[in-house]
């Protein structure tokens, strides 16, 4: 469902957060989470200040990232939650586009929120749950 690979690169490209080639399967999704969430806020402070160029980059790391999650999930394996997942990331893709499209700082929120309650549900998940995270079975 997840490769670490492909996890390690995108991340290297949003460059946050060190020590990113040791990390967990699990830990490399909360990270890019809290990079969208990151991208959301860079795109909104542009938004308010009139920066479209700033605003239209930060949008574009944010859906880079969301289509990386998304494209990473394992459709047969994963089940409904894999299939959840698909729908609100082509969603939020689709929000984020509008939000840049019309400079709308509620559709802006309302990415950010849904991005912040996966991200909760996925620190939620109970560290015995954790231990047994295979790259196989990660992101959904």
């Amino acid at each position: 469902m997840l490769s670490q690979n492909h996890l390690i690169d995108e991340y290297h490209a949003v460059n946050r957060y060190g020590g990113v080639e040791d990390a967990s399967p699990h830990k490399l999704v909360e990270l890019l989470y809290t990079s969208v969430i990151d991208r959301i806020q860079q795109a909104a402070g542009a938004m308010a200040r009139g920066d479209v160029a700033g605003k239209g980059l930060a949008i574009g790391k944010a859906t880079s990232i969301i289509e990386e999650l998304r494209r990473t999930l394992d459709m047969e394996r994963g089940g409904e939650i894999s299939e959840t997942l698909h729908s609100l990331y082509e969603y939020i893709k689709e929000r984020l586009v509008q939000a840049n499209l019309k400079n709308d700082q509620e559709i802006l929120q309302e990415c950010k929120s849904l991005i912040e309650t996966v991200l909760d549900g996925w620190r939620g998940i109970p560290q015995e749950i954790r231990d047994q995270f295979s790259p196989a079975m990660a992101n959904g």
